[in-house]
């Protein structure tokens, strides 16, 4: 019996001990769940150099790159690695004011001639940046950088807040591989391994600008917004990036999740290239026409988007009530407008036909946005009543920029940010500026007008913000009255995290996701 009792003090031990070390595992678990962060997000990048293509984006929304400026909740252009900055009496020389303290996640100090290298590699690097504005000079001094360019203007400071001039330590470039590495930048994360799927973030030990909470940070690329919303409810990550209007609702539950919803500076539109059968003004007046896009938000999307009618979205100051569509929903008139440029149903199979020719035009799409398809797919029922045969094509995401350049498509749709520079001119610009020469190759669609070249040209220097507004007014109307592009609808955009983070929040220039501000939340 003394045995058995000795036995039995044993086990009880042991499986007081046991329970201990327990305690200790599951203390050590949930400590460890403080230094790991993972994010569900959509990723259009498969390499991490800023320079190609929009990549600069993902280095910045992955909380690696910063740039000499920033945008607040309202688009205002706020200080970041140049802390101010002043521009001469002929608006044609800018200073900067590089921040002191600031290094590079190697260690490296930032100072104005770093700045300068990086600026210099993103022009030579990317066509684009020229688009933004040319200099004829930038030098050097301490932490002074001083840029002058071929022209006034008017937005510099919000030109440089563009994640192509996200400030990379240019000299480091030579023992790494920034498109697999990720580049050496100053911002709270930095690289530890990439692949399109998933992107691994670790701490930068010499971040400038406060505490950087977790010591890793898994980014996880879940293209399908359903899977991407499942991926949250069930814990797998912490956190999504743009959780699809129809699963919005799933996450009602304030004590679990936190919702941070905000109306997007962001326009859906398809480009409309000039030079097939869309070509003709008519047909494409009747093309605009026939789309009941006041359907396809309110009933479709279930009111989760606005109505489009204008190339800047509602949610700026640009005159979107003022401005009048001259191709808002008419079917009948979408039939007239055909019928007298000539397209008949000589065959009764419901498609018009000239000279020989069918009504058939090819709609391009990519299917990591959720609502693009579904844009696609109602537009071509629509279409079809009045004659057209609308063939749906749904290609790579990163086929789209090549595509829009090129102008390989009939029509050709985009969720793009319209004000990312803190105005919308470069978006304006960029797609419907005539490409002369080649010098604005984001026009591929061949649209071309010489009244609004003229409108471009005198905002391009025009400093007065009143004046500015007026002209970017007259410019969405010439644009809605060529019917340029057909204008679908102005989405929300959100982030969505479990309470147990704080933080959390979605910025209307959708580049700022990954941040030191999001941390474990305080119990």
């Amino acid at each position: 019996m003394k045995n058995w009792g000795k036995f039995i003090c044993v086990c009880l031990l042991f499986c007081m001990a046991a329970v201990f070390m327990a305690g200790c595992g599951g203390s050590s678990k949930k400590e460890a769940d403080k230094k790991m962060l993972k994010i569900g997000v959509t990723n259009f990048a498969d390499s991490l150099e800023p320079t190609e293509n929009y990549f600069g984006w993902v280095v910045m929304r992955y909380g690696m790159g910063e740039s000499l400026t920033k945008f607040d909740e309202k688009m205002n252009v706020k200080s970041w690695l140049a802390e101010s900055w002043q521009i001469s009496g002929d608006h044609m020389t800018w200073t900067f004011k590089i921040r002191d303290g600031v290094k590079f996640s190697n260690g490296k100090p930032l100072d104005a001639a770093a700045v300068k290298a990086a600026l210099e590699r993103s022009f030579d690097k990317n066509k684009r940046a020229a688009t933004f504005f040319k200099y004829k000079e930038m030098l050097a001094d301490g932490q002074n950088l001083t840029i002058r360019t071929e022209k006034p203007e008017p937005n510099m400071p919000g030109f440089l807040a563009d994640p192509l001039f996200l400030i990379v330590d240019v000299a480091s470039e030579s023992g790494r591989n920034f498109a697999k590495e990720g580049p050496i930048c100053t911002g709270p994360y930095m690289c530890e391994s990439f692949v399109k799927d998933k992107a691994v973030m670790v701490k930068n030990p010499y971040y400038w600008d406060g505490e950087v909470p977790y010591e890793t940070v898994e980014i996880l690329s879940i293209d399908d917004p359903n899977t991407r919303a499942m991926a949250l409810q069930s814990g797998e990550v912490d956190m999504a990036v743009n959780i699809a209007a129809g699963d919005i609702s799933l996450f009602n539950d304030s004590a679990k999740f936190h919702i941070d919803r905000i109306s997007s500076l962001r326009t859906v539109l398809a480009r409309i290239n000039q030079k097939g059968v869309l070509g003709d003004p008519k047909v494409r007046a009747a093309f605009i026409s026939a789309c009941d896009r006041k359907a396809y938000n309110e009933v479709i999307l279930k009111g989760t988007f606005i109505e489009g009618k204008a190339p800047v979205p509602p949610s700026m100051d640009y005159g979107f009530d003022q401005l009048k569509d001259p191709n808002s929903y008419n079917v009948e008139r979408a039939k007239q407008l055909l019928a007298e440029a000539g397209w008949k149903d000589t065959d009764s199979d419901g498609i018009l036909e000239k000279a020989g020719k069918k009504l058939t035009v090819d709609f391009v799409v990519y299917n990591s946005r959720a609502e693009l398809p579904i844009y696609a797919e109602a537009v071509q029922a629509d279409a079809k009543k009045i004659g057209f045969d609308v063939k749906i094509k749904t290609v790579d995401y990163n086929l789209i920029d090549k595509l829009g350049i090129s102008g390989e498509y009939g029509l050709l749709i985009s969720n793009i940010t319209t004000a990312n520079t803190g105005d919308p001119e470069i978006f304006l610009n960029w797609y419907w500026r005539t490409n002369s020469n080649g010098d604005n190759p984001q026009n591929g669609s061949g649209y071309s007008n010489p009244k609004l070249d003229a409108k471009f040209a005198e905002l391009s220097t025009e400093f007065d913000h009143q004046k500015r507004r007026q002209l970017i007014i007259d410019i969405q109307q010439i644009i809605m009255n060529d019917g340029a592009a057909l204008f679908f609808g102005y989405p929300e955009t959100n982030i969505i995290s479990s309470t147990s983070l704080e933080g959390a929040k979605m910025y209307p220039s959708d580049y700022y996701w990954l941040t030191n501000k999001i941390r474990p939340a305080k119990k």
